[in-house]
């Protein structure tokens, strides 16, 4: 589960107990002076175990050891609370910081869903017992904010931080140019797409992923260490990909509302996922509830655009057609 990728640059491979994903890729970069530990797992203690023995094969000191981590879904995050020493530093952007800090749990979340036909009883229930929250970090430590264009010097690295809001709002890889490599975290994942879902009616999720999708196509890259899944190389190849998986999402849920005003649930219901169910109504909850967002993300994205609009009936949000 240890393999070097570049000199003194580790992918760690930490397994996330009870996720379709399977494990998530961590990175070490071993320097002179101080470490660097690049997202960590679960707050688990398979990921714990797996995390400590890499380090301890690799004869990594916490106490000289920083840690970054790209986002705040408790795969990335959740681990990070149980191994930063008191020496160590932990770098975090600032848009997820304040979201963690006033985090009211699932309820304002369950609540939007319901608003969007979610029925709220059993989504409750699901979230609860989802790896994410069952797993996420104890307690809140002390975290190191990090900007878009600062950097990060270790030893022959010189990594620049480039925020890519989307996954998360605050959402940061680290760029570096001498050897063209980007650590993605989920911003580019190579046989799944990340999801972008939209819990808001604030927000705008699917636009800022495509901006952050357009600014990275800018980089010059050789290698790409994503979050999951496996390294690749090609990222200008695989961002139109994934720009192109999101319009034909777009021009999907434009078809499912010419049969009239719908919920962003009822959309999500009559759109093609891959999962392997034969019905929407075998879907789990979770994953109706994963669906959902990224279904109010392409209808949030298509207001903005001004190809449909959203209406109420009642406490509840339709989506519609606009009419020319």
């Amino acid at each position: 589960m240890l393999k070097e990728i570049f000199p003194n640059l580790f992918q760690v491979k930490i397994p996330l107990p009870e996720s379709p994903l399977r494990y998530l890729n961590s990175y070490v970069i071993k320097g002179g002076d101080r470490n660097l530990v690049i997202d960590t797992g679960f707050n688990h203690p398979k990921c714990l175990k797996a995390m400590q023995a890499s380090l301890e094969e690799l004869h990594v000191d916490l106490n000289h050891t920083d840690f970054f981590i790209t986002h705040l879904h408790a795969d990335h995050f959740g681990l990070v609370g149980r191994l930063v020493a008191e020496t160590g530093i932990i770098y975090f952007n600032r848009p997820d910081k304040e979201l963690l800090q006033s985090w009211e749990g699932f309820e304002p979340m369950i609540e939007y869903a319901g608003k969007n036909g979610f029925p709220g009883n059993e989504l409750r229930t699901a979230l609860h017992q989802h790896p994410g929250f069952k797993n996420g970090s104890d307690w809140t430590p002390e975290l190191s904010i990090i900007n878009d264009g600062d950097m990060f010097n270790i030893d022959d690295y010189h990594f620049a931080c480039v925020q890519t809001p989307g996954h998360t709002m605050g959402h940061i890889c680290l760029y570096e140019p001498d050897r063209k490599i980007l650590i993605a975290g989920d911003h580019l994942l190579i046989d799944i797409t990340p999801y972008i879902q939209c819990w808001s009616d604030d927000e705008n999720p699917l636009k800022n992923y495509l901006s952050s999708l357009d600014k990275v196509y800018e980089l010059e890259v050789k290698t790409v260490l994503p979050g999951h899944r496996r390294i690749f190389s090609d990222h200008r190849q695989r961002i139109d990909e994934l720009k192109q998986h999101h319009a034909i999402r777009a021009e999907e849920s434009l078809d499912i509302l010419k049969e009239g005003p719908l919920t962003a649930f009822e959309v999500a219901s009559r759109m093609t996922w891959g999962i392997r169910c034969n019905s929407w109504e075998e879907f789990p909850v979770a994953q109706r509830w994963f669906a959902t967002g990224e279904a109010i993300s392409h209808l949030r994205f298509l207001v903005e655009e001004g190809k449909i609009c959203r209406l109420k009936n009642g406490n509840i949000t339709v989506y519609a057609l606009i009419k020319h």
